[in-house]
């Protein structure tokens, strides 16, 4: 078990300081040391947290929320030494994040198999509530593959553990001391604990860490089709027969998906997955998402009197407008984390740059240096930035391992940041 200290760094600014064609995030003066507007007002958040060593190079599983749009991440090991930390990856949907100290031959913990939990079944957790370090608390399972309302379809863990500030992202481990958990939330009226703990089953925070580190985002298959518990009145109204207890009411098909090219309705009643009876209508969901994209799948449905067989082939989930459950992903795979994108002639006579690409994405490295969208890559060293494929062609030009400076611009103001690229262009760190 690790400690996690974070900071988020922002400030605030009158209307006439923000450009109303472009608009950057204003978060950068710390790492850039240009002059603030004498109206800005400087915010510093702190938050404590914990982790878990996966990989004896330093390598840490921790919670998304922890590290999700953080400036700046210090991990204390047991020994007491102080690591600056970079995050990997993160994924809100299943709340797994990933950060990376320079360091080797840590001690790594054994990971388990979350799926022999049973209730009643001892459970532990380290962490360091309230910054009091490697705090022991223990109990039991309550039950496993609770599925929270507003909290996606992970499968949680739920004990009675006691969880509180600063233990998020800590481990949850077994009665033979293998991590069976990762510690992401309390259910509370008070904000304070009240025995009702939340854990990440570690299968799940393992298969995601697994995507973060090789890609840098979570690649999702995605079926197109919301669906709904089958009650007893609702197969009654839809004509289903008297035996059924179980399954899945189709409630919408997103046009364009693989469900509408496979046949799917709504109104729908999916019985069974590869011929295996549905015993709750969660599982069907949590079941494709451990598939990969491009796998095929055969839905048993009932409609309107009559069981039919449905092939389905399930394709890359498609980034939604305005929404991000993972790190940025590039648009190639250039080490950095970047997606960028041309500057209109408008944009670069407003800014009065003869060169420049707009920054639309920004994880891994580049995110860990302070780059976000929105601002401006002007140079990469001294060479100008026409377009996308300049970026592209220059990166490749630099050798695993080396160092590059980017000009970046941010409110008009300009900056080098420097950025080590990986020993791998693969992305593994």
């Amino acid at each position: 078990m690790v400690d996690i200290s974070t900071l988020r760094i922002g400030r605030d600014e009158t209307p006439e300081d923000i450009e109303l064609e472009i608009a950057p995030e204003h978060d950068f003066a710390d790492r850039l040391a240009w002059p603030l507007p004498a109206s800005a007002r400087i915010s510093q958040i702190r938050d404590l947290a914990s982790g878990v060593i996966i990989r004896s190079d330093g390598l840490i599983l921790t919670s998304a929320h922890v590290v999700t749009n953080i400036d700046e991440a210090q991990v204390q090991l047991d020994d007491g030494r102080r690591f600056t930390a970079r995050v990997v990856g993160v994924d809100k949907r299943t709340d797994v994040g990933l950060l990376k100290i320079d360091a080797s031959a840590l001690p790594v913990a054994v990971i388990g198999d979350s799926s022999t939990l049973s209730p009643g079944d001892w459970v532990a957790a380290i962490s360091s509530p309230f910054g009091f370090h490697g705090s022991v608390t223990a109990g039991v399972v309550s039950a496993v593959g609770r599925v929270m309302g507003g909290a996606g379809e992970i499968p949680f863990i739920q004990t009675d553990v006691a969880i509180n500030p600063g233990s998020s992202g800590s481990p949850l481990f077994n009665s033979r001391g293998e991590v069976v958990g990762v510690n992401s939330m309390i259910y509370s009226g008070s904000g304070g604990y009240m025995g009702l703990s939340f854990a990440v089953p570690i299968n799940l925070s393992m298969r995601i860490a697994n995507q973060l580190q090789e890609h840098g985002a979570v690649l999702r298959a995605y079926l197109g089709a919301e669906f709904q518990e089958m009650t007893p009145a609702l197969a009654q109204s839809f004509g289903l027969p008297a035996s059924t207890t179980a399954g899945a009411l189709v409630v919408r098909v997103e046009a364009g998906s693989p469900a509408e090219a496979a046949g799917l309705a709504q109104g729908d009643a999916v019985l069974a997955l590869d011929g295996k009876p549905l015993l709750h209508f969660i599982d069907l969901p949590q079941q494709i998402a451990q598939r990969a994209p491009g796998s095929r799948l055969q839905l048993e449905v009932w409609r309107r009197g009559a069981a039919r067989v449905l092939q389905v082939a399930l394709v890359v989930q498609p980034a939604v407008a305005g929404t991000s459950f993972a790190a940025a992903a590039p648009e190639w795979n250039d080490g950095l984390g970047l997606s960028v994108g041309d500057l209109s002639p408008a944009q670069r006579l407003q800014l009065r740059i003869d060169s420049g690409l707009m920054v639309r994405e920004a994880g891994g490295l580049a995110r860990s240096e302070g780059i976000r969208a929105g601002d401006v890559v002007v140079a990469m060293n001294t060479t100008k930035l026409y377009r996308p494929e300049d970026f592209k062609q220059s990166l490749a030009r630099v050798p695993p391992g080396d160092t590059v400076a980017l000009l970046v611009m941010r409110d008009r103001r300009l900056a080098y940041v420097a950025i080590r690229l990986p020993a791998s262009r693969r992305g593994r760190l």
